[in-house]
């Protein structure tokens, strides 16, 4: 057990904004490897954020082997390579896309700007860091592949009773789905923009049919135009009541709009979320022909 005193120093930053006041907070752990799964469990749930992350790499130097992947694993960036983990305040979680940036940043901020690649419990996640002519820092993750299933038409109807959205105020030309890319999220569309602003939902309903679906949140949508969306994200399996940026979802997003030839097969999107909380981020999704991961993009910076 961890005592207090010798307790990793815990890191805060925030992810897709360059003002602290903006984006999603994360707490970071540079150096993991003396807590267990309870202990990061509670710092997460101390500092109240979404989710953070815990590195099992040394927080001085960053290329003793011992916090790399080893051969049995990836073959990763040298001295770069890194198991991670997320928990949010009330469980872990298989990936997170802002705790990543927030980690990528806080890392870039001590090794520079280049490659890094996270062994997460979805998979391999390699992260690309680079430093702007404004000071800018920003990370660039590249998802494990993606899917997509049908919802069942009954765990749609409790959905949308959870979340007191009449079936008439979807968006028909985006069909209901579960999409993952690390997590797995509900996919729901918005017709208009006040649907989406007008999120008030029962915690404990919508909460138990994520953890029957095994959800991560429910990726809320409304389209402005072709390749401009504004997003939420509740998140009671959590503990949270709405997820302020939310990587792991733009990315299942990307995935879901791919599959369905909803967007062409290279194209940039930018998808806006935290406006309706005060907290405004901005995540940019990137599909390649051919290749399967989906690319999120977005500025982070450590909150004093």
């Amino acid at each position: 057990m961890t005592t207090t005193a010798s307790r990793p120093e815990v890191l805060r930053y925030t992810a897709f904004s360059t003002d602290p006041a903006g984006g999603n907070p994360a707490g970071v752990v540079l150096d993991a490897r003396a807590l267990d799964d309870g202990e990061m469990l509670a710092v997460a749930a101390d500092l109240g954020y979404s989710e953070s992350a815990f590195l099992t790499g040394p927080p001085e130097g960053l290329d003793d082997t011992e916090g790399r992947v080893g051969p049995e694993g990836l073959d990763g960036p040298e001295g770069r390579t890194y198991r991670i983990r997320y928990f949010s305040p009330k469980a872990e979680v298989p990936f997170c896309g802002h705790a990543t940036v927030a980690a990528a940043v806080a890392l870039a901020e001590r090794l520079g700007p280049g490659p890094l690649l996270f062994a997460t419990q979805a998979g391999p996640v390699p992260v690309d860091v680079t430093a702007e002519d404004d000071g800018t820092v920003r990370a660039t993750l590249t998802s494990v592949e993606p899917y997509v299933e049908e919802v069942a038409d009954a765990d749609l109807a409790e959905a949308l009773a959870a979340l007191d959205w009449p079936a008439a105020d979807l968006d028909p030309a985006f069909p209901p789905r579960i999409a993952y890319a690390g997590a797995r999220h509900l996919v729901l569309a918005a017709a208009t923009r006040a649907r989406l602003a007008d999120l008030a939902y029962d915690f404990a309903r919508l909460e138990a049919l994520m953890h029957r679906l095994d959800l991560t949140t429910v990726q809320l949508v409304w389209r402005e135009s072709p390749t401009l969306f504004h997003v939420r994200d509740p998140f009671p399996v959590g503990g949270v009541v709405e997820d302020p940026a939310t990587g792991a979802a733009a990315a299942a997003f990307g995935g879901y709009a791919r599959e369905l030839g909803l967007v062409p097969e290279d194209v940039v999107l930018t998808l806006r979320q935290g406006e309706d909380l005060g907290r405004p981020g901005e995540l940019t999704v990137a599909l390649r022909a051919g290749d399967p991961g989906v690319r999120v993009s977005g500025a982070g910076v450590r909150i004093g």
